[in-house]
């Protein structure tokens, strides 16, 4: 059994133990929270390179002792010049290539303004010192870890002939065996380029002009002029009241409504025990009312067609409860979206605390690697619909729908807990397992976060939309879920990566920390 580690100097975890240390070095360095995310997100993107990018989106959450959380939408918009016009005898946007790449990279200015947030917390430390790691990463390279060669061998025939891609994560036109020395030059004189002229140089300045010109060049809808035009914002989070605390996640076009819904649904069913069926089947069945109002909700945030708050006040929770049948499943499947992603989280030694998502969408979002910078190009403007009449329909500077959704809770008797996990539809869910494993049913932190875990949906490509169960659950349990109407479908793995890697922390009001990595990952907690 793998403990919950503590420490009250500052932690930091990760779904990659070199972006964990990253962080946690930068705490012991004197850094607060958010330089410390800062170097793991830089880390993170290099030495996890399936999973997330500089060329990537990202959503923070951000709180200081006393106040409310700090909510970032660094969220890129559809180019000017993508129109439903642009891909006129498609019938849908392409999903890799540079056709795939029509969204603005908004993550770095996300960094960039969550630094701002912390900029009067006292003496910062220079943008070269939280950069220094991904930099000696990307220069001396990084050992390919086992999750990128099955991803890159899944996902071959979609990438291999993206512009970029072979030169920088094949070997000889092969995905690179596990072990292999990845070293990414171009990205390292990039990251080097920003800690020298600031992290504005992505969208104002000579990386902007480079990676402006090339996306042009390649056949992307992306101009320089869209990156000049761009900057992340500091947005209202959601947040839900519970019986003990109040959760916060972020606003569309994320699916934190999703996340948020799902564990007021299911607290207002008044299950006492965890892990049995009515757990299962509850939290399974408040997903399903949750995604269903999501699918029609979440869009743009200048074009919703219902405020999301609306949605999560007790009466409204309450309704969609009573529609529960607690002995038979509600019919399935309905539409799912994928996503690979990744969730860090940090607690610094004064308490401020920090919830952070980054990613590219799909593995290696777009495919797209620009030689001249070597950034990895997202391809999250592929979840916008070519339908002129869809809730998504693609139109210039909209901002696509995302799974991206850190949490942060916020306890009653002082507790924070900032908690999250990669993995497209199975985002909302593993976040509401590891939420109510710890805080409702007494679970420590780190068996919420390695219990068994379920998904209703599909991510990381598959095609099914069965409810999907790691195979150390109890077999009993899982004739009742199959005899209730549950498709049913048992995973081969104990710890299958199609369930994510999540991760959480909770600082106490005595300012001990306690942290938890998923052993489905290649991540650690690393506290000073």
């Amino acid at each position: 059994m793998i403990h919950t580690l503590s420490a009250l100097g500052g932690m930091h975890v990760a779904p990659h133990h070199l972006a964990a240390q990253a962080g946690r070095d930068v705490l012991r360095d004197g850094g607060n929270a958010v330089e410390a995310m800062v170097a793991a997100a830089s880390t993170i993107a290099v030495v996890y390179p399936h999973m997330n990018a500089i060329g990537g989106d990202g959503f923070w959450l951000i709180r200081e002792p006393g106040k409310a959380p700090v909510a970032i939408s660094a969220c890129g918009p559809a180019a000017a010049l993508a129109s439903r016009a642009f891909y006129a005898g498609e019938t849908a946007i392409p999903s890799r290539g540079p056709k795939a790449a029509l969204t603005v990279a908004g993550t770095i200015g996300g960094w960039d303004k969550a630094l701002q947030v912390a900029s009067h917390w006292g003496k910062a430390l220079p943008l070269s010192r939280l950069l220094a790691d991904a930099i000696r990463h990307a220069t001396d390279g990084i050992a390919v870890t086992a999750s990128q060669t099955a991803l890159t061998t899944a996902k071959l025939d979609g990438l291999k002939d993206a512009p970029g891609f072979a030169d920088t994560f094949l070997v000889n036109g092969a995905p690179p065996e596990v072990g292999h020395i990845l070293r990414q030059p171009a990205l390292a004189a990039t990251l080097q380029g920003l800690a020298e002229r600031g992290l504005d140089d992505f969208y104002r300045g000579q990386i902007a002009e480079a990676m402006g010109a090339e996306l042009e060049r390649l056949g992307s809808p992306v101009r320089t002029s869209d990156l000049n035009a761009y900057e992340a914002r500091i947005v209202d989070a959601l947040s839900v009241r519970l019986n003990d605390a109040t959760v916060y996640n972020m606003p569309p076009p994320t699916q934190g409504l999703a996340h948020l819904m799902i564990i007021g649904i299911f607290e207002q069913l008044g299950i006492k025990t965890g892990e049995g069926f009515d757990y299962v089947h509850g939290l399974v069945e408040s997903t399903k009312r949750a995604f269903r109002v999501r699918d029609r909700v979440v869009t743009d945030p200048g074009r919703l067609p219902a405020d999301p708050m609306g949605f999560l006040s007790e009466s409204a929770l309450k309704e969609r409860a009573a529609t529960i049948d607690m002995q038979v499943a509600l019919p399935w499947p309905d539409p799912a979206a994928p996503g690979d992603t990744i969730w860090m989280g940090c607690i610094d030694k004064d308490g401020r605390a920090v919830s952070f998502i980054q990613s590219v969408y799909w593995e290696f979002g777009s495919g797209v690697v620009l030689k001249d910078t070597g950034v990895t190009w997202q391809n999250r403007g592929i979840s916008f619909s070519l339908d002129p009449g869809a809730l998504n329909t693609l139109e210039p500077g909209r901002q696509p729908f995302h799974t991206l959704n850190p949490s942060m809770a916020l306890f009653d008797d002082g507790r924070v807990m900032p908690y999250g996990t990669m993995g497209g539809e199975g985002q909302p869910q593993t976040q509401a397992m590891v939420f109510t494993r710890y805080a409702r049913f007494g679970h420590s932190l780190q068996h919420a976060v390695s219990a068994p875990r379920w998904l209703l949906g599909r991510t990381w490509g598959d095609e099914t939309t069965t409810l999907k169960l790691e195979s150390r659950f109890d077999p009993a349990l899982v004739e009742s879920l199959k005899a209730a109407g549950h498709d049913v479908e048992l995973l081969d793995e104990a710890f299958s990566d199609t369930m994510g890697h999540a991760g959480a922390l909770v600082r106490h009001p005595d300012g001990r920390i306690e942290g938890a990595a998923d052993p489905r990952s290649d991540g650690l907690v690393a506290a000073v």
